[in-house]
């Protein structure tokens, strides 16, 4: 039987949801950002799914990048146990049909009711839910519970600030917790921060950090040979998954950097397509020549910018890049993924909120493979100590690189684990 607080949770999200949908539509239109169809998120023209398989659930596009590696392992390992995938956001969905798509369903995540969530249980019968990271939803872990589907957390990870949250209320999620049957933790912090939540300690393992595991994604780019062409014996700084307000930044910081003054050539990627247009227009305030992706127009000889305007090739960019500056980070966002580009040997720069990426962090600054400045200011003065000293530069990428190599091997063990559960029904 559903808990009381299982109920008020659906009691406020059910008669929420029939105000907050008109509310989410106008925003939706007013911010040009795209969201998943309400109504395949309810779940009522689904794809033929297979069955008695594993069902991933990943949020946005890094928890796809991170599936993307779980399923290609899987696929290694048990090709005959079927797949299929879900993600929430929009980019998320778009990344995973437009790279998973043709191996396994991909579809948007059920809304988190009684309806729509058993929907996809009734269709296709997993015999284990994967949650990519932290996705705990209360509905999707009470009917993998009811229907003894055991469900793993993979990659698992618990802030200290959102531990305290739920520590506040761990009794009540002691039944919302009691499906899990395995949480793979990142570190021995997180398994410490799970088991104070009350999960038994032997279904809690320390696997590492699959995003460690991220391979150097050598396909080509239609436009590299034309940038590098523009760019000619400029360094390239690539500004990946930036956010509003740093592009002003990053924009500050370069202005002015190089010999007689001129601009180190940048590429800049924000993180949103909402605000693609927006940053296209700042670039043209700013007095940048740029050309964006999308156009497909030839770039300008005397171009000084590309504004990449589309989603899937910012870690590939990297490989061109002399340093790169991590978005997400010098707003209090959390930053986004380093290892991105340390996997190519470029050093990183980043703003001082990267506690989404914390421990990497540590690590990567600790061998010196990245650098956190505070502002604009210091971001300026660390771009131009690294493209004055290209030597420095280039140590700094490769201590980052060994870092990625050394913590290689997560995805492996994780899928070991995942395979065994599986096995023991």
């Amino acid at each position: 039987m559903a808990s009381a607080s299982l109920w008020i949770y659906r009691l406020l999200l059910g008669g929420l949801l029939p105000i907050a949908l008109p509310a989410i539509k106008i925003r939706q239109w007013l911010s040009g950002k795209s969201r998943p169809r309400f109504r395949d998120r309810f779940a009522r023209s689904l794809p033929i799914l297979p069955e008695a398989g594993i069902w991933i659930q990943a949020v946005s596009v890094g928890e796809v990048e991170l599936a993307r590696g779980l399923v290609t392992e899987l696929e290694r390992r048990a090709p005959d146990l079927p797949l299929f995938l879900t993600a929430t956001t929009a980019t998320g969905l778009e990344l995973a049909r437009r790279t998973l798509g043709d191996r396994l369903p991909v579809f948007p995540c059920p809304i988190d009711l009684p309806g729509p969530v058993s929907r996809i249980f009734e269709a296709a019968h997993p015999r284990l839910l994967v949650l990519v990271e932290t996705e705990l939803w209360p509905e999707m872990l009470y009917q993998a519970g009811l229907r003894e589907v055991p469900v793993a957390v993979v990659n698992a990870r618990l802030s200290p600030g959102s531990f305290a949250g739920y520590r506040r209320v761990a009794g009540r999620l002691r039944a919302l917790l009691a499906p899990l049957a395995m949480v793979l933790a990142r570190t021995d912090a997180d398994a410490r921060r799970f088991a104070g939540l009350n999960v038994p300690k032997e279904r809690i393992v320390v696997s590492g950090n699959v995003k460690y595991d991220l391979e150097a994604d050598h396909r080509p780019l239609e436009w590299e040979d034309d940038i590098r062409r523009v760019a000619g014996d400029r360094p390239i700084v690539v500004a990946g998954s930036t956010m509003e307000g740093e592009e002003s930044a990053v924009l500050d910081a370069l202005t002015g950097l190089g010999a007689d003054g001129a601009r180190p050539f940048l590429i800049l990627a924000p993180r949103h397509p909402e605000r693609f247009d927006a940053v296209a227009q700042l670039l043209a305030d700013r007095g940048f020549v740029f050309s964006r992706r999308s156009s497909g127009d030839v770039i300008p000889l005397d171009a000084d910018a590309f504004l990449i305007d589309t989603i899937g090739e910012l870690a590939r960019t990297y490989r061109m890049a002399t340093v790169a500056i991590i978005g997400g980070s010098l707003v209090p966002t959390g930053g986004h993924n380093p290892l991105e580009p340390a996997v190519w040997g470029v050093p990183v720069l980043s703003g001082p909120h990267v506690f989404n990426f914390e421990e990497v962090y540590d690590e990567m600054t600790g061998a010196g493979g990245a650098r956190l400045v505070a502002d604009s200011a210091e971001l300026r003065v660390a771009v131009s100590a690294w493209l004055d000293e290209p030597e420095l530069a280039v140590a700094a990428g490769s201590a980052g690189r060994r870092v990625v190599e050394r913590n290689r091997g997560a995805t492996a063990r994780t899928v070991s684990a995942l395979v065994e559960l599986v096995q023991r029904g």
